[in-house]
């Protein structure tokens, strides 16, 4: 705990400070598919596939009514010292694999649909859409752009074509991209959707990406101001592209991977308020709430995020809380949303009582009071 403690501290020191309690939570992969339903799931484990030993097999899926309706009634119930509710900052994905026109074309071009047709081929989810208007409403759902789609389209589609067993096998139960077989417990290596292998496929990732920034406006009738790469993967080459596009603010960890095709990824370190070249600041979670992430052995996801924001606080730095929707779904568990909602709701409790001056932001909204200052 104490070498946690202090990891963190130091991790804290560079970078925009401030005397304001202020609270971000930035939460990814809305909208996308990951696991389709209860039953694909138990097909997984039948097939010899090790879904229970991976989190986001085991508990990720796109959220239903149900699950909205549940988290946009209990983040309603906290108020700041402005009356505002705590709101999510929901980075979407804007599109899903088009499986029916992909195998009709015989795996030869890869096809999209809008994650509003997604949402109505689901059993639980047909306003899901409506719910996320009435969320933005209710100022807890604050959606920014995360990709046009959470897959590595050119990855996925080679592996079709080569008929890889495990791809196949996904693909046939509606899932973009499958974990491999074998002994080695590993992640689906198809959700990395900008990692590129090659000049040509790199400037192609950055054409899907600007699409799906484009579809983003159409489908909310605002740019987003702040993105976050999938998977933490981005080329420094790209800021300008986005940035042309309204693009102010990019959301990360510590570290941002630029993909270096046939070498590993090259590394760079950022901190809160780092401005690029164009003026673009860069936004750093410093704060974690993953209960469902069982991967990390974190025992006390509230007292562990409670001492993330003391520390964060009293080193006059904004909390930025990272906590994935695969927190807050239980589309295939829903003990899992239970669990995890109900924490959520202790976590809220004791920092407001611990620090009644908390102000809730979304990321774009702190990345303009950097800005600012």
């Amino acid at each position: 705990m104490i070498k946690h403690y202090l990891s963190r501290a130091i991790f804290n020191i560079p970078g925009w400070r401030t005397n304001r309690k202020i609270v971000v939570i930035e939460s990814d992969d809305w909208g996308s598919i990951r696991m389709p339903s209860n039953e694909v799931y138990h097909l997984c484990l039948k097939a010899g596939y090790p879904v229970d030993r991976i989190s986001y097999e085991r508990f990720d899926s796109i959220a239903s009514q149900d699950d909205l309706e549940l988290l946009f009634d209990l983040l309603t119930s906290f108020k700041d010292k402005h009356g505002n509710p705590p709101k999510i900052t929901s980075n979407c994905l804007v599109a899903n694999p088009d499986f029916e026109r992909i195998e009709a074309d015989e795996f030869r071009s890869y096809h999209y649909e809008l994650i509003t047709e997604t949402f109505l081929k689901y059993p639980r989810h047909h306003k899901n859409f409506e719910l996320w208007k009435q969320g933005m409403e209710a100022k807890v759902f604050h959606p920014q752009y995360h990709g046009r789609e959470h897959l590595n389209v050119s990855l996925f589609m080679d592996a079709l074509r080569k008929g890889d067993e495990a791809t196949h096998f996904g693909f046939a139960n509606k899932m973009p991209g499958c974990i491999p077989l074998g002994p080695q417990v590993e992640g689906n290596p198809y959700v990395e959707a900008l990692r590129y292998h090659s000049m040509q496929d790199k400037d192609e990732k950055l054409k899907i990406f600007m699409e799906g920034l484009a579809l983003f406006e159409a489908m909310f009738g605002y740019r987003s101001e702040s993105i976050i790469p999938p998977n933490y993967t981005w080329s420094p080459d790209f800021n300008k592209a986005v940035w042309e596009q309204g693009v102010r603010y990019i959301q990360g960890l510590r570290l941002m991977g630029e993909p270096v095709p046939g070498h590993k990824s090259k590394q760079h370190c950022i901190y809160l308020g780092k401005q690029n070249q164009l003026g673009q600041s860069y936004l750093v979670r410093n704060s974690f709430f993953e209960p469902s992430m069982f991967g990390l052995g974190i025992k006390d996801p509230v007292g562990r995020c409670l001492t993330e924001m003391k520390i964060a606080f009293s080193l006059n730095k904004p909390t930025i809380i990272t906590s994935h929707r695969i927190n807050f779904v239980g589309f295939i568990d829903p003990d899992n949303r239970d669990r995890n909602l109900l924490m959520l709701g202790q976590l809220l409790s004791k920092a407001l009582k611990h620090w009644p001056e908390i102000e809730f932001m979304s990321s774009d909204q702190l990345g303009k009071l950097i800005e600012e200052r």
